[in-house]
C-alpha cells in the first residue's frame, strides 16, 4: 500500500537524522561541521514528519488487519 511505503521511507529518514546527530556529536571540536550536520539533521527530521502528516491528512491511516479484515 502507498501509505505503508511512504511511512517506511519516513522512518528511514528519521534514522538518517539520528545518524547525522551522532556525527555532529563526534565532530563537536569542529563547530562549523557540527552545526551544519545539526541543521541538516533537523531538516531531514522535519521532512520525515511532513511525510507522515501528508499520509495522515491526504491518504488516511494505513489499514490495520483486524477481525473484520482477517
Amino acid at each position: 500500500m502507498a501509505q505503508t511505503a511512504i511511512l517506511q521511507e519516513a522512518q528511514k529518514l528519521h534514522g538518517v537524522s539520528d545518524r547525522l546527530d551522532s556525527l555532529a556529536d563526534e565532530h563537536e571540536k569542529l563547530p562549523a561541521v557540527s552545526e551544519a550536520l545539526i541543521t541538516i539533521s533537523g531538516n531531514v527530521r522535519h521532512t520525515a514528519t511532513l511525510l507522515e502528516l501528508l499520509v495522515e491528512l491526504k491518504m488516511g491511516p494505513p489499514s490495520q488487519p483486524g477481525p473484520a479484515n482477517a
